[in-house]
């Protein structure tokens, strides 16, 4: 059973559900893919607050997760265990390889101990779950994972738990994918993709059930912007819970309701075919 309820012996227990990590088989961490993590607490180099609502939470250890996946090319690696990561909502897979290197990768979903995976360069593998490959190779109508966005810059998309992309098109340089949310984007067919889809989809299914919990995950309370002074927030101040008929907005000024934030002179707009669908609004354009 991944997920469990408990029953309501108190405030905190009655909505609580946790993920019991049936996937995960290995207890200890490798130490040697471990290095110490700075709390920051929503702070730049400078010392200011740039991502509010940050602070405090339990010490952890970073895992150096290997996204790029180029050196050991057209190698087996064996997967030696999957254990939990604090740091991401998705587990990770202990690859071992025949000169002894070990490295950390997110885990897909079925990827079983004692199973072999491969890393293929400029050849095409078997596209079997956690393979990994240049787009090119990848057969269309296929669910991938940790996609890159630029050759050789390491995974950045669909690298969450439960998550993937479904390769739909190739045609020329590019490659044509349909993300979970709806949008519709190219990227170029060096770029490379695992096969399958991230392991842990009951994480989503976990309900956290009170506020210390979300204090050791390292939030802090978030307070209104009506409740604050002008001073603090555009939506401050005044008499009451007046807003000054002013749409939501952030502490900045900027919109929170119905517009877009990208920048549309991005580089990168061009290859956005659609963008991601809205409950509300429906697609953005």
């Amino acid at each position: 059973m991944p997920i469990r309820t408990y029953k309501k012996t108190s405030a905190g227990r009655r909505f609580a559900s946790v993920n019991m990590h049936a996937e995960v088989t290995k207890k200890a961490p490798e130490h040697a893919l471990m290095v110490p993590k700075p709390k920051k607490g929503g702070r730049n180099h400078s010392g200011k607050i740039t991502s509010r609502g940050r602070g405090g939470g339990v010490k952890q250890m970073y895992r150096l997760v290997d996204f790029k996946r180029r050196n050991l090319n057209n190698v087996e690696g064996k997967v030696v265990g999957i254990e939990y990561d604090p740091n991401r909502s998705a587990h990770i897979a202990l690859i071992q390889y025949p000169n002894g290197e070990k490295r950390y990768i997110p885990s897909p979903g079925g990827l079983v101990v004692g199973q072999t995976i491969t890393t293929f360069d400029e050849t095409a593998g078997e596209p079997t779950i956690g393979n990994n490959m240049q787009l090119r190779f990848i057969p269309t109508g296929l669910d991938v994972h940790c996609v890159e966005l630029i050759p050789g810059r390491g995974a950045q998309m669909c690298r969450s738990a439960g998550n993937y992309a479904k390769l739909t098109n190739k045609e020329g340089d590019y490659a044509t994918l349909t993300l979970p949310s709806g949008e519709v984007r190219r990227v170029p067919i060096q770029c490379r993709a695992t096969i399958g889809q991230v392991g842990n989809p009951d994480h989503r299914l976990r309900r956290l059930g009170k506020a210390g919990l979300t204090r050791l995950k390292g939030r802090r309370p978030i307070t209104r912007g009506v409740a604050k002074s002008h001073h603090a927030h555009p939506l401050g101040g005044g008499s009451g819970r007046s807003k000054g008929n002013r749409p939501p907005c952030g502490p900045t000024g900027v919109l929170a309701k119905g517009g877009t934030t990208r920048n549309r002179k991005k580089h990168s707009s061009k290859l956005i075919i659609r963008r991601r669908a809205n409950k509300r609004y429906g697609v953005l354009k």
